[in-house]
């Protein structure tokens, strides 16, 4: 079986979803710097105007939340580009509220945000990814999936989140002995200016910049990173 990486970086083809937030511009720049071929996906079309023109970046409007749409989406991607060697599903949605205050009307929306988007891209780029022997996809995880201090007061959130990491864990051992991969990287609190704003009493040196979690999105997605398997990797700083 033939292990080699050597598509995955210069020339690779990814797919990078939310593409325009803070995090997906900069994850999306990091990757077209580095001479990746990205197909990125915006909610409508006034977002493509968030993202500034290259000839290596194609910019599709997509609605995550509908499967067919979705698989449309990936098949035409693939139809184009022949083989994608990965997928960084970055869109997602935030809300808080204890037990209490949460409904399950709420937790269906942020599962909806949060799980249904990877997942309806997961389903056809992983068996693509599985017939060529190559890929790497990348979830983005979060804390209050993992540690219940945090989480218990952002508990749609939290639940929504917590299902990416059992479904990294299906995908790897469904692709066990194959060169395709699940990662879950976990951030804390982005350095942002909405952050900033809401938290004015915080310290943002402590935080991770959207920059620093791009370039260790592009590790995880290239060559260097092929001896990683089932890694879920916390991104902190110090916060």
């Amino acid at each position: 079986m033939n292990n080699s990486n050597s598509t995955i970086g210069e020339g690779g083809k990814v797919i990078i979803t939310g593409a325009n937030g803070n995090l997906g511009t900069a994850v999306t720049n990091n990757f077209l710097d580095k001479g990746y071929k990205v197909v990125a996906t915006v909610i409508d079309e006034e977002m493509k105007k968030d993202l500034a023109e290259h000839e290596n970046l194609q910019v599709e409007v997509v609605n995550l939340t509908n499967e067919s749409e979705t698989e449309s989406f990936v098949q035409n991607v693939i139809k184009k580009y022949k083989k994608i060697d990965g997928a960084l599903l970055l869109v997602g949605g935030f809300a808080t509220g204890n037990i209490n205050a949460t409904n399950t009307d709420e937790i269906k929306k942020q599962i909806s945000l949060n799980f249904d988007t990877a997942y309806h891209v997961v389903r056809p780029i992983f068996q693509h990814m599985i017939e060529h022997n190559n890929g790497r996809i990348v979830f983005i995880g979060a804390r209050p999936a993992l540690q219940a201090d945090t989480g218990k007061d952002l508990l749609a959130y939290g639940l929504s989140k917590s299902l990416l990491f059992k479904l990294a864990e299906y995908l790897n051992e469904e692709a066990k002995g194959k060169n395709v991969t699940s990662t879950v990287v976990v951030p804390s609190t982005l350095d942002t200016a909405l952050n900033r704003k809401n938290m004015p009493d915080a310290n943002p040196g402590n935080w991770v910049k959207p920059e620093a979690l791009a370039e260790i999105l592009e590790f995880v997605v290239s060559g260097k990173a092929s001896p990683l398997r089932e890694a879920v990797l916390k991104v902190y700083n110090n916060s």
